[in-house]
């Protein structure tokens, strides 16, 4: 019976719905006095927080996840799979490491950060200090956790649509900065399924839309956690994020998230990877050779 309800609702809706998202489905966000539509949209939240696994969920201290990542070309194509290992202390703290090598790794640490690679220990570029920090800004659990309490943040109820083929209410979010955060919420499990952002450069005047779709969600230890995510920018896809597993307030070290702990590693590996560089010098120098005989 709930799968013919739901194909019954379904026929009522223009097929270019299913496809063209996001698409707004009722009028009652319109009617609503902007008193209600924020006491809508903030009811809204705290439905999907108890859904997340409620205290447990806003009182994670930390998480390690495993996973793989694909990353797409601009013109769509896939660049392959990557496999890798997160560790997070929400909402500013995050280091990420490939496996199984663990020679290319990145930490964040607030407004700092640092890089291990082939060549060493450096200072992360400042453009990647600026994309971690609007990524923290952006990020859903950052939003739900502790966003929502900022004292400037503008709240509207934005209607009903049809995502991924679910049901769902918007509920758009406005900061002090102008950025536009929207998040589609199933109306059945009460799970977001997808976050948008929009936000124009001061500088440049451009308008950046960017969305991520949430999925494949499995309860660990009381928390709700998408096991799939894929992001797309400008309507192009950007990357894909298929987790195998995730741990949930294991007792991160402090020293995890330090430019020291990156400089241990280095003295661990350091030698191979100069070794292997020299290597690969060498080979591209015989090739050179060879090819002005």
């Amino acid at each position: 019976m709930r799968l013919s309800a739901r194909f019954r609702a379904l026929l009522l809706v223009p097929m270019a719905l299913l496809f063209c998202l996001p698409l707004t489905l009722a009028q009652d966000a319109q009617v609503l006095m902007p008193e209600q539509s924020e006491a809508k949209a903030k009811q809204l939240l705290q439905q999907t927080i108890q859904a997340m696994g409620g205290d447990a969920y806003l009182n994670v201290r930390d998480m390690t996840c495993t996973g793989r990542i694909s990353q797409f070309g601009h013109s769509g194509e896939m660049d392959g799979f990557e496999h890798f290992q997160d560790y997070v202390e929400p909402p500013d703290m995050s280091r990420t490491e490939n496996l199984p090598q663990r020679n290319i790794i990145e930490v964040y640490n607030k407004d700092m950060g640092w890089t291990l690679d082939r060549g060493g220990v450096a200072e992360a570029p400042t453009a990647d200090l600026i994309r971690f920090e609007e990524g923290v800004k952006k990020d859903i659990g950052n939003i739900l956790r502790h966003r929502i309490h900022e004292p400037d943040m503008i709240f509207r109820y934005a209607g009903i649509d049809i995502v991924d083929l679910h049901e769902v209410d918007w509920v758009e979010l406005t900061d002090s900065e102008d950025r536009t955060l929207r998040i589609a919420i199933d109306r059945s499990s009460h799970l977001p399924l997808r976050r948008d952002v929009e936000q124009r450069n001061e500088t440049t005047r451009v308008t950046t839309k960017e969305f991520d779709l949430y999925s494949n969600y499995h309860p660990i230890n009381g928390i709700q956690s998408p096991f799939q995510i894929e992001r797309s920018r400008n309507g192009t896809k950007i990357y894909q994020v298929f987790f195998d597993s995730c741990q949930y307030n294991t007792g991160l070290p402090a020293s995890l998230f330090t430019k020291e702990s990156l400089d241990d590693r280095w003295q661990k590996i350091g030698k191979g990877e100069r070794t292997k560089e020299r290597k690969h010098e060498k080979k591209e120098e015989k090739a050179e050779a060879s090819a002005s005989q």
